[in-house]
């Protein structure tokens, strides 16, 4: 391999990793609302605009934004001044952006990080862990469990 075949195939590594990382942010907006949504209905037996936008610190006119995008993609349905209910594929988003979020808390806990800034680091976190090392954390997790 020349030097610059070695060059252009570190570019592409590179533009690779960057798309990952793009692509993970279009997600995190999606996951944050549906698993939001699913723990207002959970605690409160309905999600509301009002709510999303309290805890989220956004306008309502920004959370309005965001549910059309989530109705569109068909994780969320909802009418007019109605809660906001997620259908089947906004119910496994939510559930395994739960999962995600838990186990890179609960790792981070492992390795000795605080709960209060495991919690706030693994909000960030679990939107951009690969399911390589996401399974990893979990393997890790479990050896640790068992071990005495």
């Amino acid at each position: 391999m020349t030097s610059r075949d070695e060059s252009e195939h570190e570019a592409g590594r590179l533009a690779e990793r960057f798309k990952r990382v793009r692509d993970a942010h279009l997600t995190e907006m999606a996951e944050d609302y549906v698993e939001l949504i699913a723990d207002l209905i959970a605690q409160k037996g309905e999600a509301r605009v009002v709510d999303l936008a309290g805890r989220l610190g956004v306008t309502k006119a920004t959370v309005n934004n965001t549910i059309q995008r989530l109705k569109r993609d068909g994780f969320v349905s909802s009418e007019p001044y109605r809660s906001i209910f997620l259908t089947k594929k906004g119910q496994g988003l939510a559930a395994a952006s739960r999962e995600r979020h838990q186990i890179v808390r609960e790792f981070l806990i492992a390795l000795g990080v605080d709960a209060e800034t495991a919690e706030f680091d693994a909000e960030g976190v679990e939107h951009h862990v690969s399911d390589v090392t996401l399974d990893a954390f979990r393997s890790y997790l479990r050896k640790r469990r068992r071990a005495p």
